[in-house]
């Protein structure tokens, strides 16, 4: 089973093995092994560095870019909230001046 625990790494310690992965010739498998870490979520890091460097496959969000779309679908869901409830507003206020 895995564990509930997930831990997390600053900033400077994956950009290090971004740069370790570039430098070294190694593998990311090779690599992640050296330093501890989960081979995918070193690939993770590597795939989403190139993409900021605009170096990534057709299609594939930036960091900036992937900010801005969680940030616009929040936004999203906080306007249909905000209808949904004027919505039912005016239903009842219909209802009302029918009286």
């Amino acid at each position: 089973m895995g564990s509930k625990y997930t831990k997390r790494y600053t900033e400077e310690f994956k950009r290090d093995a971004i740069a370790l992965v570039d430098s070294s010739g190694k593998t990311v498998t090779a690599i992640a092994r050296e330093l501890g870490v989960s081979s995918e979520s070193l690939r993770g890091w590597y795939r989403q560095a190139k993409a900021d460097q605009g170096e990534g496959r057709p299609g594939e969000l930036t960091t900036q870019e992937r900010e801005e779309l969680r940030r616009l679908r929040r936004q999203n869901a906080e306007q249909a909230k905000t209808i949904e409830v004027l919505r039912k507003a005016a239903v009842f206020f219909a209802k009302e001046s029918d009286r």
